[in-house]
């Protein structure tokens, strides 16, 4: 049970927010509103911690995929905007890269970044309508549709199913890989406040170092580096739309949808406030953000909850904030040198930190089990939910015609079609 959260006086300000208190202090348990904001030298460094927080994820993305990391990075603070506009500064949220479109987008590597492209439009263009219709229904519809069993089926064989690339990327440079994972452990662990929080990108700088010392930068990427130039224009590139494409990457909603109704609950529970009628414009905003991206060349997104643990650590839930995030990740998309930075990490850094990202998206839906108490005593949840995470971490593959599915399509289908109706028979055999 939630204690109720204190309040301080307010003095309007401007546009958009108040001013918490005397703009420096948060009381003792009270914490800064999404309307409310401090004095703007302490919003713009709360801002610049969030800015810090999504950094590792949302660059780690498409430095994994291939896509340009300043575009991904552009499109992630537009995206950023246009959430805190459509959830009117209700949900303080950061849209960063989603690591669900890895495995798709890994998956569809052959078929070039067009058609991948087309894949993370598709999907956003899917989210669009589930936000409009929990929206107009409720965001009860998510669980009738899709229950706890499903869903975290879904999420958990799309961790899963990167196994084998990580895997492979440790065993390219293993003592590089090894000194990354340890670092990212360790610092998880043992990392005070916001620091720990941060154990994947300080375990990635630590490997990069330590590549770089003992020689394990690609030449090439190290060269690009040196001729990239401190300013320029975003790559932007358009999508194609292919079947077999889209059909792998649909799955990934589901992740979306539990990691936006997550958020939203989560914002909930520490602010006091009840916010389950803007879970629809939370879908809705995500899905237009990554329906922009795609048509743009930059990655999918979703809400962080990185930034969740700087507004736990902070008590700052102003939106505000965000803002200066968003703009900040602009104003740095426009950087090459930048972008080619970020392509020097190695395979043996990706290795280690990749090795961590894929299990904690697997572990996702074991969580979403856990939290629902769903019963694998029950054999209709226990057999649909082992078919379905074999097929996806064995990457079940077989075309139907000209169109060619992996283990993630296959393993969502096949529970998504086999669920109901094994229930329905499980209801007439009693």
């Amino acid at each position: 049970m939630n204690e109720p959260v204190k309040t301080t006086k307010r003095t309007r300000v401007g546009v958009g927010w108040t001013l918490h208190g005397d703009g420096r202090r948060i009381a003792a348990g009270g914490v800064v509103a999404p309307d409310e904001r401090l004095s703007w030298p302490r919003t713009i460094g709360i801002g610049m911690q969030h800015v810090i927080a999504m950094f590792g994820a949302t660059l780690l993305v498409p430095t994994i995929t291939g896509f340009p990391v300043t575009t991904t990075l552009l499109f992630s603070g537009i995206g950023t905007a246009l959430f805190l506009l459509i959830t009117r500064g209700r949900v303080p949220s950061y849209l960063g890269s989603s690591f669900a479109f890895i495995a798709p987008l890994t998956a569809s590597a052959a078929d070039g970044p067009a058609a991948q492209l087309g894949g993370i439009a598709a999907v956003g263009l899917l989210l669009v309508v589930v936000g409009l219709v929990v929206k107009a229904l409720g965001a009860r519809v998510i669980d009738a549709v899709m229950p706890p069993v499903v869903t975290g089926a879904i999420v958990a064989l799309i961790g899963l199913n990167l196994a084998p690339t990580a895997a492979g990327s440790f065993e390219a440079q293993p003592l590089i890989a090894a000194i990354t994972l340890v670092s990212i452990l360790v610092v998880t662990v043992l990392g005070p406040g916001l620091l720990g929080r941060l154990g994947i990108l300080v375990g990635v700088v630590i490997g990069w170092v330590f590549a770089a010392v003992t020689g394990g930068l690609a030449d090439d990427r190290v060269a690009a580096l040196r001729e990239a130039a401190w300013f320029g224009v975003p790559e932007l590139r358009g999508p194609t739309f292919e079947l077999s494409v889209v059909l792998v990457a649909l799955p990934v909603v589901i992740v979306l949808i539990a990691e936006n109704v997550g958020h939203v609950k989560a914002v909930a529970a520490m602010t006091g406030r009840n916010l389950d009628d803007v879970a629809g414009d939370a879908l809705f905003a995500d899905g237009l953000a990554t329906t922009l991206a795609g048509f743009g060349g930059g990655s999918g997104t979703t809400t962080y909850a990185e930034n969740i643990g700087v507004m736990a650590a902070t008590r700052v839930y102003s939106t505000a904030a965000y803002w200066v995030a968003a703009a900040t990740a602009v104003v740095l998309a426009f950087s090459p040198k930048f972008g080619a930075l970020v392509f020097t990490v190695p395979d043996g850094v990706l290795g280690g930190a990749t090795l961590v990202l894929y299990g904690l998206i697997g572990i996702l839906g074991v969580r979403i089990w856990m939290d629902a108490k769903v019963d694998f005593t029950d054999p209709v949840n226990l057999t649909v939910v082992a078919a379905a995470l074999v097929a996806g971490i064995g990457d079940l593959t077989l075309s139907i015609g000209s169109v060619e599915l992996g283990g993630i399509a296959w393993g969502s289908i096949g529970i998504l079609v086999a669920y109901p109706i094994l229930r329905k028979l499980a209801g007439l055999r009693r």
